[in-house]
């Protein structure tokens, strides 16, 4: 029978150091992992009103996307925990992201949309052990700074699909962002190939100990004891309203009433994301341990209430690209705070079953967010959405002051 090895011992095999070209390869993945998604996001709302949808409609399929992730990341991030692996699962996610640009692109109606957007969450339900993944890269006191990174990186994969959005529709028509997305896909499922997935603690464990994983709680225990994971869970939920009513949702719409044509929607995207990625970094890294996560999560929902509750009333194109810039700024204050703070406290064999929770109620947002102010926007039109946003975001504020502990800012 194996010994088990004592825990300096333990850490010092699991060591393999992860060198330079295993972030670059992750980071390449990630990339196009979101490109892939986001091609097609600054155009959907004009796309499917060009179809001659209704804003409910539009509301329903814009949030269906948030509707499969409700239903799959959890159990996913459970499988993918009970079989210790990741890698599969971001193969399994750049085929279902170009599934859903094969649907937009050949299936008419709105059937196709529909079901693009349905397997475009699919897709998305991977990002669980994407996180996780990119996690076991970096010692567990570190995964603010993992998570500022990863969101960093996300935001630039979806700046990157979202500034082509609307070049190649404007080029080529709605079905040039489409193709785009299927092939950035299958070039994204190329580069997974060569990605780096270091052996777990938990796998080392099993080595060493034969068989049983130490410390593993049923995943009902995980969740009812982790409290926190519970609140960033909820404010999340908050934050995804706020972020698939605007600029994932309906913000675009309100830049075509300004007289935005499918060129004019690339510079909304660069107004709100360029902001967004570079605060993503530095939240983590510098933000946060200045002024106190509560503070700065404080800070950036109210902001984001202002920002998105000035929407209608911009006045013109220019102002709106305006009121998006400091949008992603303020976005940028706290959804990578709260990525990092889900797996903040929990063990790496349970780190992707907790991302899953995360990420499942998250998604909730994406889906309540849309289709309420889709409804909303058909009774009292853009205005209406917009302010339900703004009102979304003011009781996320006051739920982070009332529970997330103040922290002595450095």
């Amino acid at each position: 029978m194996k010994t088990p090895l004592s825990s300096e011992r333990r850490a010092a095999a699991l060591q393999r150091p992860i060198a330079a070209r295993d972030h670059v390869v992750f980071a390449a993945a990630t990339l196009l992992y979101w490109a892939t998604m986001y091609i097609y996001v600054p155009i959907l709302t004009p796309f499917l009103e060009d179809r001659g949808l209704p804003l409910g409609t539009i509301g329903l399929i814009v949030g269906s996307y948030g509707l499969t992730q409700v239903l799959i990341r959890f159990p996913l991030g459970l499988f993918s925990d009970r079989l210790s692996k990741r890698k599969p699962f971001l193969f399994a996610g750049m085929a279902a992201g170009l599934v859903s640009c094969a649907l937009f692109f050949y299936v008419g109606g709105w059937i196709g949309p529909l079901s693009g957007r349905l397997v475009a969450g699919i897709c998305a339900s991977t990002w669980v052990p994407f996180t996780v993944l990119y996690a076991s890269y970096y010692p567990p006191a570190q995964s603010g700074k993992a998570m500022s990174t990863l969101s960093f990186l996300t935001v630039v994969g979806q700046l990157a699909g979202m500034t082509l959005s609307g070049y190649l529709a404007g080029a080529g028509g709605w079905n040039a962002a489409f193709a785009a997305g299927m092939i950035i896909a299958a070039a994204g499922g190329a580069v997974v190939a060569f990605v780096r997935e270091p052996r777990s603690a938990s796998t080392a464990d099993e080595e060493f100990i034969g068989g049983e994983e130490p410390g593993k709680r049923p995943a009902l225990t995980l969740l009812r004891h982790s409290r926190q994971l519970q609140l960033v869970s909820l404010l999340s939920l908050l934050a995804h309203c706020v972020l698939f009513i605007t600029m994932f949702g309906f913000t675009p719409l309100q830049a075509v009433e300004y007289g935005a044509g499918k060129n004019g929607l690339t510079g909304l995207v660069v107004s709100f994301m360029v902001p967004h990625a570079l605060v993503s970094l530095w939240t983590g890294r510098y933000i946060a341990p200045r002024f106190g996560t509560r503070r700065v999560l404080i800070c950036g929902f109210l902001l984001a209430a202002l920002c998105t509750g000035l929407i209608p009333f911009s006045g013109n194109y220019v102002g709106l690209l305006a009121t998006q810039a400091v949008n992603g700024i303020a976005q940028g204050l706290y959804l990578p705070l709260l990525l990092g703070l889900a797996i903040k406290d929990i063990r790496p064999a349970e780190r992707a079953t907790a991302m899953g929770f995360y990420q499942s109620v998250y998604a909730i947002g994406m889906f309540a967010g849309p289709y309420l102010a889709g409804w909303l926007n058909a009774g009292g039109g853009l205005k209406a959405g917009f302010a339900f946003g703004a009102a979304i975001a003011v009781i996320a504020a006051v739920v982070a002051r009332l529970g997330i502990k103040a922290e002595r800012a450095a």
